[in-house]
């Protein structure tokens, strides 16, 4: 699904405004349209949270007009600085996380903030960000904090030669080469009883992993780190100088059980970078 959507979670918080402006370099790059998401989320019967209003009654109709406002506004301007690229905006009603996993079934990628207010309250600690990255169709970019990462920085991923940060990796390929940044290639090992005697092994592993995208992007400048220890801490550590980091849903030896909470969790919470988390549809 290499045009559909960049969908962007919206609340009008600087968060989101950071997130879309993450959506639109995108855009530019690869022509998809994209498509402002705002979710109206009421919580109880005698209120709902909005974008820096009073709670209100429900129905207030003076409050969905607002957002409407809101979305409408924030796509048309984005359409009118970015001339070429196709910028709408929609109102959804619903729980966030789940409403943004429905929807990315049809989007090629979901950026959303780390933090935000109205229907997206509460981002960072774990709940919508985390639960919207382990369980989205598509990959989801996640801004955390306000953070852009170094523009020059390099895009840093974590492979272990698992099917899925096969697919992280040709996603940090492609971003590499259309920013014209370099790739780091990041594979956390542990040294058998060899020792730095396998050091070898594991270089020319990754290597194989990375030989149809040196084919493919001959000017990509690419390095291969190897390191021992957590691949939390390298990646975060990674993460410092980086322009974006990412990791696949899930992995295998160093990088298992990334979907649910360890390595991409970790990351989502405490990278110094925004923070792509990719899967296989």
């Amino acid at each position: 699904m290499r045009d559909a959507e960049i969908l962007v979670g919206y609340d009008g918080s600087t968060d989101a405004s950071v997130a879309l402006n993450w959506a639109l370099e995108e855009a530019r790059h690869s022509g998809r349209p994209v498509r402002l998401a705002y979710v109206f989320e009421w919580l109880t019967v005698a209120s709902w949270v909005g974008p820096g209003v009073a709670p209100g009654v429900w129905p207030d109709d003076t409050a969905r007009r607002q957002v409407d406002d809101l979305v409408r506004t924030a796509a048309a301007d984005a359409a009118t600085a970015n001339p070429g690229l196709t910028v709408t905006g929609e109102v959804y009603d619903g729980p966030p996380a789940l409403v943004l996993q429905e929807r990315s079934a049809e989007a090629g990628l979901l950026v959303l903030g780390s933090r935000g207010h109205g229907g997206f309250g509460g981002l960072l600690a774990g709940s919508t960000a985390v639960s919207v990255a382990a369980h989205a169709h598509c990959p989801v970019l996640v801004v955390r904090d306000g953070t852009t990462g170094g523009p020059d920085g390099p895009v840093a991923v974590g492979v272990d030669g698992s099917d899925a940060s096969l697919v992280a990796l040709g996603f940090a390929a492609e971003r590499a080469a259309q920013r014209r940044v370099p790739l780091r290639v990041l594979h956390a090992w542990t040294p058998g009883p060899g020792g730095a005697a396998g050091v070898p092994d594991e270089r020319a592993s990754v290597e194989a992993q990375l030989e149809p995208w040196r084919r493919t992007f001959p000017e990509l400048d690419i390095t291969v780190d190897l390191v021992g220890g957590s691949p939390a801490s390298m990646l975060i550590e990674a993460s410092r100088d980086a322009r974006l980091v990412v990791v696949g849903s899930r992995g295998r030896g160093g990088l298992a059980g990334m979907l649910l909470g360890s390595v991409s969790q970790q990351l989502i919470q405490h990278s110094h970078c925004p923070v792509a988390v990719v899967r296989e549809r």
